[in-house]
């Protein structure tokens, strides 16, 4: 993720206040006719009440107390411990900034891990010139295909590469960033889900993409998003054979105190809002109570790139509630197995789903 000032405008919804009516206070009074109207009063409510019970019309966030909450990993049909074990295998390598021998460790660990389950990646190359010392530096997109073969497709994203810095971090802002949640998360997500694709029916096939130099920067002027936008030019530029009807971009999943909203600029535009009334829906079904159906923060991320350039209607799945967002205390111990399963079941029974 970039620094707050270029990537993030958490502009939350403004507190709502529910002000309930005082009762209106009637002095007391003895008389009869006060007695009769209260217990007429209280027959014609009694009789009515149930009748408006009845009518009441039933809200989303009913529907979904309606089913009991997902609580344990034995619950989830997708393996949340397994992936949890690739997230903590890509942080033991260490900071994966782009163009660094740690970058070089990961994408050999992918290649031979998607080679082993049938669908050997591909790099989609490009340079860019370092802020710092003015050398080009060697970036690649990193795309895995599931069922090449059918023409309509969808896009699962999220990026690789790592923060050269924790510039979030109070005490140590130069020191060493892992990125556990922030960049290690969706790639062990993907991972997993990896392990379902060649199963995967319907008509729509799926790609895989990690974008590298998503967050390449050094100070505020910096650009961020280097391999998404690279990916968008090269998809309108070179339109490839397919076409891609969805996109879904997977960041921060990883949060042990997990709560995924949904992003406002993916809320907003149209062609992208009935994408994630449709994983929300998915998620409210299968009782993921974590992904909450409204509206927070809005998110400068890799989708504003394949949504506005390329046109690929792109939501993001993004928890930006993470108080160690940019720091050296994002690591794999803040990170959660259970939180990793539930966003991998939502998508996995999400792509699933007829359409």
């Amino acid at each position: 993720m970039n620094g707050v000032s270029a990537r993030r405008v958490a502009a939350d919804y403004a507190a709502r206040t529910d002000k309930l009516a005082q009762p209106v206070r009637k002095p007391r009074t003895a008389t009869l006719a006060l007695v009769a109207l209260a217990a007429l009063a209280a027959a014609l409510t009694a009789a009515w009440w149930p009748w408006r019970e009845r009518q009441l019309p039933t809200a989303p966030e009913s529907e979904a107390a309606a089913v009991p909450a997902v609580k344990r990993l034995t619950e989830i049909p997708f393996d949340g411990a397994q992936a949890y074990e690739y997230l903590k295998q890509i942080c033991d390598i260490g900071p994966r900034q782009s163009g660094s021998a740690g970058m070089a460790a990961q994408q050999k660990l992918l290649i031979e891990y998607f080679t082993k389950l049938g669908a050997p990646p591909t790099l989609q190359r490009f340079r860019y010139r370092h802020p710092l010392t003015g050398q080009p530096v060697e970036m690649a997109n990193m795309i895995v295909s599931w069922h090449p073969d059918r023409p309509e497709r969808i896009l699962l994203c999220g990026h690789y590469d790592t923060r050269p810095y924790p510039d979030q971090d109070q005490r140590n802002p130069m020191g060493v960033f892992v990125g556990a949640n922030d960049g290690a998360s969706g790639v062990a997500l993907l991972m997993e889900l990896g392990r379902h694709m060649p199963a995967l029916g319907g008509k729509y096939g799926v790609d895989f993409v990690l974008f590298d130099g998503e967050e390449f920067v050094f100070s505020d002027t910096d650009p961020y998003f280097l391999g998404s936008e690279w990916f968008a030019r090269q998809y309108v530029a070179e339109p490839p054979a397919h076409r891609y009807r969805w996109g879904v971009l997977l960041d921060m999943v990883a949060d042990a105190q997990l709560q995924v909203f949904q992003e406002r600029n993916s809320v907003l535009w149209p062609d992208t809002r009935p994408l994630v009334d449709s994983i929300w829906s998915t998620a409210r079904r299968l009782g993921v109570r974590e992904f909450i159906a409204r509206p927070k923060h809005e998110v400068r991320d890799d989708h504003l790139k394949l949504h506005n350039i390329a046109k690929i209607p792109t939501c993001d799945i993004i928890d930006f509630d993470y108080p160690y967002w940019h720091t050296e205390a994002d690591t794999p111990e803040r990170c959660s197995a259970l939180s990793l399963a539930k966003v991998g079941w939502v998508v996995l029974e999400w792509l699933g789903e007829p359409r």
